[in-house]
This record gives C-alpha cells, structure tokens and sequence, in this order.
C-alpha cells in the first residue's frame, strides 16, 4: 500500500522511533516499523511501543547506537534507550533449521525445539517475507517502510481488520507449540481490540493450554499483567476460562472455576471489574492487590487445612498457609517479592482489621498497607455478606471519625462482644493491726 492508500502519518509516529528508522536507512539497512504499532495506527488508536525490524544484525545495530544494549537469550533483540522510551528492534528472523546456518557477517545461529516442539533458541536471521510468515497472527505482519512510507501487508491483515477477527499464521497447533504464549496473546488481543478469534486459530487452544505449564516462570509474571491489568481485565477473565487457559495460570483456583456462582468466582469477577474502572479512569493499580484478591479464599482453606490435619494454632496455620499458598503459585507465575510483601501485608491486616479496641485500632490505621487491606475488606463484604459488611462499615465510619466518636465506636464494640475488663482490681492496703 503506497502512502496515499493508507492513514499513517509520522506525525503520529514517536520521534525517537523515526530518529531509529532514519538511522538504519542512511546507514545502508532496511527499517520497517512492525507488529501492534502499525495494526494500532491503522485502527486510530495510540501505540505504547514502537517495535523495529531491520535487516541489520544485533552487533551492527550496536555498532550505529551509542545508546544501545542488547538482550534476550532466545533471540537477541536491541534496546535503544532515550531516557523512559525504548524502541526495540530486532533483525528479521528466519526459518529455524535443525543444523546451525550462517548470517550475513558469517557469524553462526541457530535454533532449538525441545520436546513439546517449543522454540527455546531462536537466533536465525532471514529476509523480510520468512520474518513475516514467523509473525503469529496476520495483523502483525504489517510492516511500515520508512524508506518510501508504504506499507506492506504480508498475511492479509488489513482483511483480518477489516472482519475484526483474530487469526494465526500456519498451523495453530504448531504455532502455539512452538510459542505458547501465543494463546495468550490471542485472548488479550480479543479483548483488548474487541475482535473475536477465528475458529481455526481458537480450537486448538484448549487441548493445548497444558503446554504454559512449559513457560518460564518470570515471563508468564509480565503476560498476566497485561492480560488482566490493563484495562480490560474482566473480558480477558471470561475469555481466559472460555478457552481453558486460566486454570493453567492459577491452578489453585482451578476448581472452582466450573461453579460461576460460588464465591471464588465472583471475587476474581469483582476485584476485575474494579481494577477495570480503577485503571480507564487514570488511577494507580498494584499487581499485588490482585493477587492478594485472587488466592484469599486458597488461603483460608489452606489454612483451615492445617487446623484440622495438624492441630495447629490459628495463627500458625494461618502463616503457614500463605507460605504454602505463594509457594504453589509462584510455580507457575513468578511474583516479584516487591509484591508478595504487600500480599502478605494485605492478608495479615485482615486478621487485624477483627480487633478494634484499645491501641490495635488506631495501629492498624497506620498501617501503610491499611488502605489496600480495606479496600479488600470491602470486597470480601460484598461477596461475603454477614459480619463482614458491620465490620466495613465500622472502619469506614473509623478512619474518618473525630476522636471522641472513635472512642465512642470503640465502646459500642466492646459492648456489643460482651467485652469484660480483665485488668487486675487494685489492692486495697492492708488495714493497721
């Protein structure tokens, strides 16, 4: 599609990604923009990320970039750094072959599939037409020419727009075997961009959603943070349970996905819809709130577990529980100990958040945690009912209450429990003989 066939324009291009394509294209390379940047430009939408593809190998990027660092172990990407932006670009990627093949700069690459037929190495170079065909879905093998602003449209995705529909290129079964994460990206694309998933390209996906079991641990942290935390999390839930792939994520709460009635359910729903709202209204989220939500009730029966199986103490079992719950978790989803801190925080204040009377109150009223650990005692009221929703609404009248109405919040508690003063009684002195 020449320039006059088309609506992107550099003005809605990043500068720094042009300062990258201008660069590569003086220096003698191609330079296309590719992938989510350019389907996004041609939906009118604003692209976060600006991906490059160039012929150029990742030591001749390195070579033109000052700012430049390399990464990746399955396939080696350049990161050009100008300040928070990085425009990622990668050398067009080619067929993988079982025997090691040369570069442009004679410089041996290779690949590997292991025995799921997941590409765990992928270092091969190749041209623009076998990069596209190693696309995954064909509204990403669009690619923007700085040299002429044309586009070229290798897999038909301007048709795949057109139809609003999700569909992979090749074989799905061997697509999503080679890159399982693909059946991620399928959901998140479909709910994201409101499209649906051509059948073909969704069949395959619930025999195969086994196979994320494969993923490292930490990469499968960021997908989940951009399936479900980025505004759309509630739609991508649905679709995720539709296709069978959230247990996969969150094998804890795997049975009780079958019971769209049951508690469990309706808290994933709720804690969705809210970091939904939170999120289009321009609000901060934490990934550690969502998780916390996510594995409270695990929690609980883990630790009522213990109780029964262990006779242990509450308490014990209660800490034990939440170790024991991470542990499993974190198996499959690596959380950052920047967030397992909060959850835990988040899941003791809830024990604390039971006892107002006295100094306890207003400590855990300091607590930086407490507003978090609040805010989940709303939810738990909502879906829970019973004693929960007074207890909401005495920490909600608390928090703002002046202090001789906190003193008298207090009071009402302790004699709504029946409280009794276990203070000693002061000694009467002994009487002269």
């Amino acid at each position: 599609m020449p320039r006059s066939e088309h609506s992107i324009s550099r003005e809605d291009i990043s500068a720094n990604a042009l300062k990258v394509l201008y660069r590569l294209h003086n220096s003698g390379y191609q330079a296309y923009l590719v992938g989510g940047c350019v389907r996004d430009l041609l939906l009118g939408e604003h692209p976060k990320d600006f991906d490059v593809v160039t012929d150029a190998t990742p030591e001749q990027i390195k070579g033109l970039f000052r700012n430049c660092r390399l990464i990746g172990r399955r396939f080696r990407l350049a990161h050009i750094v100008f300040g928070r932006e990085i425009i990622e670009v990668a050398t067009f990627r080619g067929h993988h072959e079982p025997q090691a093949t040369e570069d442009k700069a004679g410089k041996k690459t290779t690949s590997h599939l292991n025995q799921h037929g997941q590409l765990v190495r992928d270092n091969v170079f190749g041209s623009i037409e076998e990069d596209a065909e190693r696309r995954d879905f064909s509204f990403n093998a669009m690619y923007y020419n700085i040299a002429d602003y044309s586009i070229t449209d290798f897999a038909n995705g301007q048709d795949s727009l057109s139809k609003r529909e999700i569909r992979i290129i090749g074989d799905p079964e061997t697509r999503y075997r080679e890159d399982p994460v693909r059946m991620l990206r399928a959901v998140r694309f479909a709910a994201k961009l409101g499209m649906k998933i051509e059948e073909n390209t969704a069949k395959r996906i619930p025999e195969l959603a086994p196979l994320l079991a494969n993923i490292p641990a930490a990469r499968l942290f960021e997908e989940i943070s951009k399936l479900l935390l980025s505004g759309s999390g509630l739609k991508t839930f649905h679709l995720l349970d539709e296709y069978k792939l959230f247990g996969q994520l969150f094998p804890q709460l795997q049975p009780f996905l079958d019971n769209p009635e049951g508690r469990e359910f309706k808290m994933l729903e709720k804690v969705l819809s809210n970091t939904d709202n939170r999120i289009n209204s321009g609000l901060r989220i934490t990934p550690a709130f969502f998780y916390a939500a996510c594995l409270w009730f695990c929690v609980e029966e883990r630790q009522q577990q213990h109780i029964a199986e262990g006779g242990l103490p509450p308490f014990d079992a209660f800490n034990l529980a939440i170790t024991d719950v991470l542990a499993i978790q974190m198996q499959r989803i690596m959380i950052p100990k920047r967030f397992t801190t909060p959850i835990r925080d988040i899941w003791h204040l809830q024990q604390r958040l039971n006892r107002r009377l006295g100094r306890r109150a207003y400590i855990t009223l300091e607590h930086p945690r407490f507003r978090a650990a609040y805010d989940f005692l709303l939810i738990r009221a909502e879906i829970e009912g019973g004693e929960l929703i007074e207890l909401a609404q005495w920490w909600t009248e608390f928090q703002s209450a002046s202090p001789s109405k906190q003193k008298k919040l207090q009071s009402d508690v302790r004699n709504s429990e029946g409280f009794q003063d276990r203070r000693r009684p002061k000694r009467r002195p002994k009487k002269p003989s």
